[in-house]
């Protein structure tokens, strides 16, 4: 079993939390130090960055290496790769990151002000 840090479409009210519904553990927030970022407007991706002092909301999930492997992952979008973060708590757990090399590309929009996915969405007139 691996934990998990969702905070996008995997959490509950998302497209793809029906994948991972079983699995939630309850929400929480990372340890600052952490940028987020938009990926046009369809899923969020987390940066680790010790120069900030902002957390950002989301979801943690235990979830079986094989449902990682075989469900998670090969639905996720290129420009995020899987990472290790730290919790609120102190505590690390898988999330999935901006790729090495996204931020240089200079395509996605930060979106840290809004602490999470779900205040974000809701600037756009969205939940989901």
């Amino acid at each position: 079993m691996a934990r998990i840090f969702f905070n996008g479409q995997a959490m509950v009210g998302g497209p793809f939390h029906h994948s991972v519904a079983e699995m939630l553990i309850g929400p929480v927030r990372t340890a600052p130090g952490y940028r987020f970022f938009s990926i046009g407007d369809v899923c969020p991706g987390l940066l680790p960055d010790p120069g900030v002092d902002t957390a950002i909301e989301g979801e943690l999930y235990e979830v079986g290496l094989e449902h990682l492997r075989d469900v998670i992952l090969p639905g996720e979008p290129r420009e995020l790769e899987l990472g290790i973060i730290e919790l609120a708590d102190g505590s690390a757990c898988f999330s999935m990151l901006l790729a090495r090399g996204e931020l240089e590309r200079g395509v996605h929009k930060e979106i840290t002000e809004f602490g999470g996915w779900r205040s974000y969405l809701a600037t756009l007139g969205r939940t989901a």
